[in-house]
């Protein structure tokens, strides 16, 4: 069953769980977020269509917005830069700094793996420590870019990888303690500030 967040004429914000999909791969036919989304305003109308702003990691939970039209979409994306996207995450280990931004440049391999790389795309990552132990931190994060797989690879690079990220992390869990909780915007149309917030899943609370 879909967790709809935000529903206008025009968009609707979903939360994702994790370990799914935002839109199905090439080689991929499972169940995907687009694919219950999509279901979901056709029982509404056969004709009404959903159109992909922008995506989440598999693992990644949290915040997901389409457009119901392709006019709504390309609005969305044409302002992009301008959105406000927030998370928290969960790493390994206590974060030396309390604050920071993160600048690295960033590449990906024919394998989808993203590293650090001078010779890659200008990537920024601003976090800010909520709590910490001897253990691990709980970090704020606000992405100034959006590179793929940026915050994991960034909070690696950092020495405090993500618990759970099978990818680029080293603590295991049953999810990836990444979540998307918080989006800001201008309606496209309105002008109107939208904020979206999105609770942490049960499961982070588990980590002290």
């Amino acid at each position: 069953m879909l967790d709809i967040l935000y529903e206008d004429k025009y968009l609707i914000a979903i939360n994702k769980k994790a370990n799914q999909l935002t839109i199905a791969r090439d080689d991929e036919k499972s169940n995907n977020l687009y694919h219950e989304v999509s279901d979901y305003l056709k029982k509404k109308n056969k004709k009404n269509k959903v159109f992909i702003i922008h995506r989440l990691d598999c693992d990644t939970s949290g915040i997901v917005l389409f457009a119901k039209d392709e006019k709504t979409k390309q609005k969305m994306q044409s302002n992009w830069s301008n959105v406000i996207r927030n998370y928290v995450a969960f790493v390994s280990g206590p974060v030396k700094k309390n604050h920071d931004i993160i600048k690295t440049y960033l590449k990906e391999t024919k394998t989808l793996f993203t590293y650090v790389s001078k010779s890659g795309k200008l990537a920024l990552t601003e976090y800010e420590v909520i709590k910490k132990d001897n253990n691990h931190s709980a970090l704020k994060i606000h992405l100034i870019t959006g590179r793929k797989n940026q915050i994991r690879v960034h909070l690696k690079h950092i020495g405090n990888p993500i618990v759970g990220d099978k990818k680029y992390g080293t603590e295991k869990y049953k999810y990836m303690l990444l979540h998307a909780n918080q989006i800001i915007f201008n309606h496209p149309y309105s002008a109107e500030i939208i904020k979206i917030d999105s609770k942490l899943p049960n499961y982070f609370i588990s980590i002290d």
